[in-house]
């Protein structure tokens, strides 16, 4: 690794624990909403969908797994509305405490494990996954590519953290003025830490489904993989 970007380690974030309050979950998804938005989050998956778009249906089934507050699926929803498409959302995660927040934004909600998703076989026809896959070890990853793989159609779109020192740095001082809660400030940090090099979220996702994916870059340290699943039916 060079000089600015560190080994990958897997630390520990406060979210992750089992028991944590509604509250504090909701809070902290506040947080990560501001986050997407002012540090790119958003942007990057917005950039992969403008480029598939053309590939999806004119209602696409649009299903986003680990889907938070669903500050991203919303952002997507509205640039496919921007296309004429009348995308149909839905979110998917593990987390029931942030299904009002998915409802207010008007998609749907399915609480479900990545690791066993309660949707048949090639049922979406996008699939997102934003800064969620940084979560898992690596022996854990190719059972999450192979799940977001299958119930995919035409695309899948994963986005996450480009790994740092930088990064790291930046997300912590900027949360203070930001005024993020003790717990994002630290979750966000282990988070930057826990993200990919591009070569490695490619050698991921190949891997695990056999397929080769369009690996990009982002401003705000992103990187995003997307690919076609090849059993579009």
């Amino acid at each position: 690794m060079g000089i600015f970007t560190p080994g990958r380690r897997m630390g520990h974030e406060v979210l992750d624990e089992p028991g944590v309050s509604a509250s504090l979950v909701a809070r902290s998804h506040t947080d990560i909403a501001r986050a997407n938005l002012l540090f790119g989050g958003t942007r990057a998956v917005i950039a992969r969908v403008k480029a598939i778009a053309p590939r999806l249906p004119q209602s696409p089934l649009v299903v986003d797994v680990g889907a938070g507050s669903g500050d991203i699926l919303d952002a997507v929803c509205q640039t496919l509305r921007e296309t004429g498409r009348r995308p149909r959302p839905v979110a998917v995660d593990v987390e029931v405490a942030l299904a009002p927040s998915v409802r207010q934004r008007g998609s749907f909600f399915i609480c479900g494990s990545i690791f066993a998703l309660p949707l048949p076989k090639a049922c979406a026809d996008l699939v997102i996954a934003a800064q969620v896959v940084h979560h898992f070890p690596p022996d854990s990853l190719p059972a999450v590519f192979v799940e977001l793989n299958r119930i995919a159609r035409h695309a899948v779109i994963v986005s996450d953290l480009q790994r740092s020192w930088i990064a790291a740095a930046g997300l912590w001082l900027s949360s203070f003025p930001l005024g993020f809660h003790p717990v994002s400030r630290h979750d966000g940090v282990v988070s930057v830490l826990r993200g990919f090099a591009p070569d490695e979220l490619r050698s991921f996702v190949e891997l695990a489904t056999g397929v080769s994916p369009d690996v990009q870059t982002h401003l705000g340290w992103r990187v995003t993989a997307d690919w076609n699943p090849g059993h579009a039916t």
